[in-house]
């Protein structure tokens, strides 16, 4: 499956491998992103290329979702304080659980990942189906988000580990950015999103009576 959304995804996931490669070997265990180390932001990180190949269905399904935006909405959107607090604490769980899958070598195993859901992805048929925790979406319609998860935790890892981003992630940032940008717009708070975007100061003032 030759399209845009196939060939960006992998772009961010080769730049997410690349990055990887470059960790230095004394800085495993040095904190990663919130209770993770960088291991865990890897392990977590490398999910969002591994989800791919474990929800690809063999036979195309019946379709629930086709908008990124809806997607991320629905994994992110409890309201509930406790819902969503299980619901994190599921996140930081996997990432550890994920961690101990990379073995003595995690920049090798990441690399090994990236090449075999690429070619995965890049065979694909047309019309190709994943099945989702928020249901079944098209693969083009899946891999935006595993984009944004990519670009989003790769420069994470840069910033963990003192190392500037590829210039290969510039097209993925680009993608996720838009995409933020349309999760933002669907906010309560949107417009002190906007205003913060450009550069105004938005410190409640005081009510004209």
């Amino acid at each position: 499956m030759t399209t845009p959304e196939a060939e960006l995804f992998c772009t961010a996931a080769v730049a997410f491998a690349a990055t990887v490669a470059r960790v230095p070997a004394d800085a495993w265990q040095r904190p990663g992103l919130g209770e993770w180390d960088v291991r865990e932001l890897v392990a977590h990180t490398g999910r969002a290329v591994l989800t791919v190949e474990t929800y690809l269905m063999p036979e195309p399904g019946p379709v629930a979702l086709t908008d990124p935006v809806d997607y991320l909405r629905t994994l992110t959107g409890a309201a509930d304080p406790d819902q969503r607090a299980a619901a994190d604490a599921a996140v930081a769980e996997r990432g550890r659980q994920a961690a101990a899958v990379l073995g003595d070598q995690p920049a090798v195993t990441v690399a090994g990942q990236v090449s075999r859901v690429c070619a995965l992805v890049r065979g694909a048929p047309e019309g190709s189906t994943v099945r989702t925790p928020a249901g079944i979406m098209p693969l083009t319609a899946y891999l935006p988000t595993r984009v944004f998860e990519l670009a989003v935790h790769t420069l994470d890892l840069c910033r963990a580990v003192g190392l500037q981003p590829p210039a290969d992630l510039a097209s993925a940032v680009a993608a996720s950015t838009e995409l933020a940008g349309r999760l933002a717009a669907r906010r309560w708070d949107a417009a002190e999103l906007l205003l913060l975007l450009t550069g105004r100061d938005v410190t409640p003032r005081p009510r004209v009576l």
